[in-house]
């Protein structure tokens, strides 16, 4: 697998980019150096999505206190894995769980990694989906059972954003791969663009998400020490992801879904690495949106 030229940038080359990015919204903010100086230009960098959690970020950690540090960290759209939400609970535990969510002041937008292998499965996902309130249903459906897919989406009026998994993964490992199944379909079926999983595959970040824009119903946040299957999670920042570059071009497209913090390191511990990325991609934003 080859290394697109684009998909990645070195940690240092990274931040030397945001610091970049920061001076030039500093000169654009400060004022005139004398009278008759040129007025900061109008901005125009603001991001429509939303900031989430991926709950599979506290999979060790009860869904009180994965609610709990979702606030610590002041993420207020959640996406809840099985391990916060089990797949096989009753209607009336769904409902209770979603209640706290609620009660906590977060909002339950999807749910997922779903894998859905069987037309049981797709229809117990959009029935536990339904019954949570969730708009998304975050997963992993088999080709084959795609138009159920889309009939169920139909019916439900839910969407789904199909997960890419990177090496290892023989159906969906970029977001490609899942596009070129679903773009004649509804377009509530989308994909949720897992960036880590992207760009540990070799493929252009940048490129791969201009091509799929219009598909993009949701994103998985996260830095990477390595663009090759060797990579591991680590703080946004810190790997060869070139962040801020990936958020203008989430601006650029237009994308209006929720881009969802998955930090999958330090899983007994993961606050202190989540805080770090979650202080690194608003800061990048801020300094984006004020160029």
């Amino acid at each position: 697998m080859s290394q697109t030229a684009g998909t990645f940038q070195s940690s240092s080359t990274s931040r030397r980019r945001f610091l970049k990015l920061a001076a030039v919204a500093a000169a654009a903010t400060a004022g005139p150096a004398a009278a008759g100086a040129p007025s900061a230009p109008e901005r125009t960098g603001k991001a429509k999505f939303r900031l989430g959690l991926a709950s599979y970020t506290l999979r060790k950690f009860s869904l009180e206190d994965t609610l709990a540090m979702a606030k610590r960290v002041a993420l207020h759209h959640i996406c809840l894995k099985s391990f916060h939400l089990p797949l096989d609970a009753s209607p009336e535990q769904i409902r209770a769980a979603a209640a706290k969510v609620r009660e906590a002041g977060l909002t339950l937008y999807g749910g997922g990694v779903i894998s859905m292998k069987s037309e049981e499965a797709v229809e117990h996902a959009f029935q536990y989906a339904r019954t949570a309130g969730m708009q998304t249903i975050v997963g992993v459906p088999a080709p084959d059972l795609l138009g159920l897919v889309e009939e169920k989406v139909k019916q439900y009026d839910i969407q789904v954003a199909i997960h890419n998994h990177g090496p290892g993964d023989k159906i969906y490992p970029t977001p490609r791969a899942a596009y070129d199944k679903i773009k004649s379909l509804d377009p509530r079926i989308g994909l949720c663009v897992d960036i880590g999983h992207t760009v540990r595959y070799g493929e252009d970040l940048i490129a791969t998400t201009r091509r799929c824009a219009d598909r993009i119903l949701d994103v998985h946040l996260k830095d990477e020490t390595a663009a090759s299957p060797r990579g591991r999670t680590c703080p946004i920042g810190r790997g060869v992801i070139d962040m801020p570059a990936f958020l203008e071009t989430l601006i650029d497209i237009g994308f209006s879904g929720v881009a969802s913090f998955e930090y999958e390191a330090d899983p007994n511990d993961p606050l202190p690495g989540l805080a770090e990325s979650v202080g690194y991609v608003r800061g990048a934003l801020a300094v984006i949106a004020r160029r």
